[in-house]
């Protein structure tokens, strides 16, 4: 599992809640496709970094929480958000075949997402 914390001025919640503009911030997402405010359980299509297609859906949404699942084809991310007055801390877990050829790559993610989310907060 990677994680990281930060605290973050603004309103990450409503960041974390605009899904069409998560493909902004987050540099894997090349778009994302469906209704602008979200709903737990409602998927999203999903393109991501080199062209893969899958989903994305979030799963959990309160004041201090928001939980995101995605899927491609061999790779599969539940992600957590935790917001405490502003200190966010994000973690991640992979699964699948190409998550495990990726796994190098994501390391220290997490606090690059927080990065990327501060500055659109």
């Amino acid at each position: 599992m990677e994680q990281a914390t930060l605290q973050i001025s603004g309103s990450p919640a409503t960041a974390l809640l605009a899904p069409l503009d998560l493909p902004s911030w987050n540099e894997a997402f090349l778009s994302i496709e469906g209704p602008k405010t979200p709903v737990v359980g409602q998927r999203y299509r999903l393109r991501v970094r080199p062209g893969l297609t899958g989903w994305l859906e979030y799963t959990t949404i309160s004041p201090d929480r928001i939980d995101i699942t995605w899927q491609v084809p061999g790779f599969h991310e539940d992600g957590v958000w935790l917001i405490d007055q502003g200190l966010v801390t994000h973690s991640f877990e992979h699964k699948g075949a190409l998550a495990a050829v990726l796994r190098s790559a994501y390391r220290g993610i997490a606090a690059v997402r927080l990065e990327r989310l501060a500055a659109v907060s």
